[in-house]
């Protein structure tokens, strides 16, 4: 499997993306028992995190960022990219 990434910002306020925070802590979990390897997290700084995960293909990639609750709800705004690990 290859790494992707999706790196997000948030544009909602921040009682709107806290009340979908526990269904995308919950969706991650679902993704690592699945074997995805994902994990979740957010920057420092307010208004955005990433998603480090592992799938087949970008078409399997965007399909996993696509029910993500953060993205179904509005949430945020996205990017995806491959990850090209270079030293494991």
């Amino acid at each position: 499997m290859a790494w992707f990434v999706k790196i997000e910002k948030g544009i909602v306020d921040k009682a709107t993306f806290d009340r979908h925070v526990p269904a995308h802590i919950e969706y991650v979990r679902k993704l690592i028992n699945q074997g995805h390897e994902a994990r979740t997290g957010y920057w420092l700084e307010r208004g955005g995190g990433m998603l480090l995960f592992q799938a087949d293909s970008l078409e399997q990639a965007n399909q996993i960022v696509q029910q993500d609750p953060l993205i179904t709800n509005g949430c945020v705004e996205y990017e995806l990219h491959q990850w090209c690990v270079v030293v494991e």
